[in-house]
C-alpha cells in the first residue's frame, strides 16, 4: 500500500542552505507548519547526525500551528570543490485521539501511515561584497548604540566633558589629596604623641615602687644590724654577769 503524502508544511521545502564561514556554528531554520484539523507526530532525521544538532528533533504539532526547528551544522574544514551529500528526512503520523506515549505511537505505527520529506543540504560562503556589507553593517550596529547613549546623556554630563571643567576636576582632585596627605600626618604626630605620654606614664608609675622597694631593702638591713647588737650586748652582759658572781 502507498504511502500518504506529506500533510505538514515546510518552509524550504527542498534544500537547507547554510552559509559560512564554517569556523563557528552556523544555523539554518525549517519552519513546519500543520494546515489539518488533526495533531501531528513529528521526527527529523539525518544522514549525518554527528555533523549536526537539531532542537526539537521530534514532538507534536498542534492543528493550525506550527514550529520552528533549529538545524546547526557543526564547525568543519570546507571544501568548495565537495559537494554535500547530506540530506535531511522530516518523518510524521497523525497523532492518535488518545495517545499517551509518543515513542510508543512510532513503534506501533504502520507503515502506510507514516509519511515523510526530503530535503538536500547546500554549503555556499559569502561573497565578498557581502562580507564588507556584513561588516560596515556590524560597525554601524555597534556604533548605533554609542550615538544613542551619548545623545541620552544630559546636558550637565555632556559640558563636564570641557577643558575648563576637566581642569577644574583635576585641581579639585590635587587638593583633596593634599588633604588627605595632612591628615595622615596630623594623625601620625598624635600617634607619637600618645606614645610618648604613655611612656611616661608608665616611668613615673613605675618610680614610686622601686624607691620604696630600695627603702624597705635599707630598712631590713638596719633592723638586721640592730638584732645583731642587741644580741652582742646580750651575750656581753650574760659574760659579766657570770664573772661577778
Amino acid at each position: 500500500m502507498a504511502r500518504q503524502e506529506q500533510v505538514l508544511q515546510l518552509e524550504p521545502p527542498h534544500e537547507l542552505k547554510f552559509r559560512g564561514p564554517f569556523t563557528d556554528v552556523v544555523t539554518a531554520t525549517l519552519k513546519l507548519g500543520n494546515p489539518t484539523d488533526r495533531n501531528v507526530c513529528f521526527k527529523v532525521k539525518t544522514t549525518a547526525p554527528r555533523r549536526y544538532c537539531v532542537r526539537p528533533n521530534s514532538g507534536i504539532i498542534d492543528a493550525g500551528t506550527s514550529i520552528n526547528v533549529s538545524v546547526m551544522l557543526q564547525p568543519f574544514d570546507y571544501d568548495p570543490n565537495e559537494k554535500s551529500k547530506h540530506k535531511f528526512m522530516v518523518q510524521s503520523m497523525l497523532a492518535p485521539y488518545d495517545m499517551t506515549d509518543m515513542e510508543g505511537v512510532w513503534k506501533e505505527a504502520k507503515p502506510e501511515e507514516l509519511m515523510d520529506s526530503k530535503l538536500r543540504c547546500a554549503f555556499e560562503l559569502p561573497l565578498e561584497n557581502d562580507k564588507t556589507h556584513d561588516s560596515e553593517s556590524n560597525k554601524n550596529v555597534s556604533s548605533t548604540p554609542i550615538k544613542s547613549e551619548l545623545s541620552s546623556l544630559p546636558k550637565s554630563a555632556s559640558s563636564s566633558l570641557d577643558d575648563g571643567e576637566v581642569k577644574k576636576i583635576m585641581e579639585e582632585c590635587k587638593r583633596l589629596q593634599m588633604e588627605v596627605q595632612r591628615l595622615r600626618e596630623e594623625n601620625k604626630q598624635i600617634r607619637e604623641e600618645d606614645g610618648l605620654r604613655k611612656r611616661k606614664v608608665t616611668s613615673m608609675a613605675s618610680s614610686p615602687h622601686s624607691s620604696s622597694s630600695q627603702a624597705m631593702i635599707r630598712e631590713e638591713g638596719l633592723s638586721t644590724r640592730v638584732l645583731a647588737l642587741c644580741v652582742l650586748f646580750f651575750v656581753i652582759g650574760v659574760i659579766i654577769g657570770k664573772l661577778a658572781l
